[in-house]
């Protein structure tokens, strides 16, 4: 797609998706800025650092030595041939890539994973079990007046979260909407992108631990039915903290809980988002409520919903049968390589230099960005472009409804992820 002009004439990209968190924001411009890009409008600290990460185009490697890419593919293919449960891992590129690594565990008959998989887990257990009612960024932002930030730190995963979706001056119905509360249930929780903005009425903050919260949530379901709770504190709050968060969920119009699984580290936090799911389902008989689950970077919910759509399972299958074997605990990529049950490792991550490897002697492929820096050196080393800036792509949004395309900004000698994934299936 070639670039649009500004109004002052220079040339630029306007409405660009950024790949670089779930939330996918798609009204970024960026601009030139010697021989990489700049973020000209509407960037955050995860954007900026991404897409003016500088351009080096390092050659492929085996065992730490330069050599061609069709060198790098063959040696690649040859470890995947050999290995008798090779582990196809990190993911973090876009629907192409998981599309391609999944062509290739089939035929490599390997195991496929996301590096983000611990925390997903933590919602895809209680949708296996229970379900759940959620909304999507685009209804939250229009519809709801209370949001309850459940033991989650958005501000750091999602820089731009509260300002395109609580903190927005205008919605789809009124350009005068009216002002929101926002409730922070967790311990240490960033409000400052809240704090003082017009749309917002009133900021709670009710200081739980994390892992206190769904006794919260638990006791405002026996209330919503009627029941008497004794004791002066709940969770560790006031008992009157607690009555008031209630009183304010039944008179919310539309009101939203929103989590992000990775800031939910603790034992059994899967119990947490159950607690959430629950009391979301409840209330909504009687009020609108819904739930908002959050996180999704590197690429981590497109890697969920193609593995669902190409296998019919989320994450952690096996193609070692010849068919989709789906066990959400054996099949777990971090458990393989303590177990010592994979002996090959490849490694994807197109996105962020932070995504590294684990630090493993099994051998291993590495997909990645030129600024990864993984802790031993990789059997086979392909350095790939990023989607989103050195090729174009689709990535699909954190709340699972939207896939968005991602373009390409620059010109550059790196092949994406996908297509080095499809010359390694062919040396097969």
């Amino acid at each position: 797609m070639e670039p649009e002009k500004s109004s002052n004439g220079a040339n630029h990209y306007q409405n660009v998706a950024c790949p670089f968190c779930g939330i996918l924001c798609d009204d970024l411009e960026i601009g030139p800025s010697g021989s990489g890009l700049k973020v000209l409008k509407n960037g955050c600290v995860k954007s900026v650092a991404g897409f003016e990460r500088p351009l080096t185009e390092p050659k492929p490697q085996v065992d730490g030595r330069d050599v061609t890419l069709d060198e790098a593919i063959a040696a690649a293919a040859r470890l995947i041939r050999e290995s008798r449960l090779p582990a196809f891992g990190g993911l973090g590129t876009d629907v192409d890539g998981v599309r391609a690594t999944i062509a290739l565990a089939e035929k490599g008959g390997g195991v496929v994973d996301h590096a983000l998989s611990d925390a997903q887990y933590r919602n895809f257990r209680v949708l296996q079990s229970s379900g759940w009612v959620l909304t999507t960024l685009t209804e939250a932002r229009n519809r709801a007046d209370l949001f309850i930030i459940a033991g989650s730190d958005v501000h750091k995963l999602h820089p731009r979260f509260f300002e395109r979706i609580v903190c927005n001056e205008a919605s789809m119905f009124s350009d005068n909407p009216p002002k929101r509360t926002v409730v922070f249930l967790g311990e240490g929780l960033d409000q400052s992108a809240v704090i003082g903005k017009e749309r917002i009425g009133e900021v709670v903050t009710l200081p739980v631990k994390a892992e206190r919260i769904a006794e919260v949530l638990d006791a405002m379901r026996a209330l919503n039915k009627g029941a008497t709770i004794p004791g002066d504190d709940i969770g560790g709050l006031p008992r009157a903290a607690v009555d008031d968060l209630f009183a304010r969920c039944k008179a919310a119009s539309y009101g939203v809980v929103v989590w992000a699984p990775p800031s939910l580290g603790f034992p059994s936090a899967d119990l947490t988002v159950q607690a959430i799911s629950e009391f979301v389902k409840d209330i909504n008989l009687t009020s609108r409520f819904a739930g908002l689950a959050l996180g999704g970077n590197e690429g981590a919910v497109s890697a969920g919903a193609v593995c669902g759509w190409q296998s019919g399972f989320p994450l952690r299958v096996s193609f070692a049968s010849g068919k989709p074997d789906y066990d959400a605990e054996r099949y777990a990529i971090s458990r393989l390589l303590s177990a010592k049950e994979t002996d090959l490792l490849l490694w994807i991550a197109s996105f962020s230099p932070d995504l590294t490897p684990p630090d493993t002697d099994v051998p291993t492929i590495l997909l990645a960005t030129p600024s990864v820096k993984p802790p031993r050196t990789p059997k086979v080393y392909i350095p790939v472009g990023t989607p989103g800036i050195d090729h174009a792509g689709t990535m699909v949004r954190v709340d699972n409804v939207v896939s968005l395309p991602l373009r390409k900004l620059r010109q550059s000698n790196l092949p994406s992820a996908a297509s080095v994934l499809e010359k390694i299936e062919a040396a097969l």
